[in-house]
């Protein structure tokens, strides 16, 4: 069985190494790249199942990366690794993609995350509390999940 392939978009090399890593145990990571535009330039040559993309980045940061894909690629799972624990920053995250995880809680929760979108469900890190109050209220959010 063919595992799932991913396109990591973080700025930081160290940081980057370290979910590469961490991805590889249950995905083929088939590019690490440090910025949107490059990010974008990837996913569309190489078309993996999903990507995972730091929001602040040098140039294109990673919602707009993620917005642009989305429009070429509207099926793609979309899941976003970042330090930022605010929940409008979680909320317009989850406008465009499935999955907003903290990198302080990458270890425990990426993979579930990256999982859960390629399912089509959404994923939240557990200490940004329920994910149904970070969603939208206009009927169209997808059913939740959790670690």
């Amino acid at each position: 069985m063919n595992r799932p392939t991913i396109v990591l978009a973080e700025d930081h090399p160290n940081v980057a190494e370290q979910l590469r890593r961490l991805l590889s145990s249950a995905f083929d990571v088939v590019a690490v790249v440090g910025h949107g535009e490059a990010l974008v330039k990837s996913a569309l040559k190489l078309k993996p199942d999903a990507v995972v993309t730091d929001i602040s980045m040098p140039g294109m940061d990673g919602f707009r990366a993620a917005q642009e894909l989305k429009q070429q690629m509207p099926s793609l799972a979309i899941v976003f690794v970042t330090v930022h624990d605010d929940p409008a920053l979680a909320r317009k995250a989850l406008a465009i993609g499935r999955g907003y995880v903290l990198k302080t809680s990458a270890g425990e929760e990426l993979v579930d995350a990256v999982f859960a979108a390629l399912d089509s469900r959404r994923f939240v890190s557990a200490s940004l509390g329920p994910i149904e109050l970070l969603l939208d209220t206009d009927g169209r959010s997808a059913p939740s999940h959790r670690a």
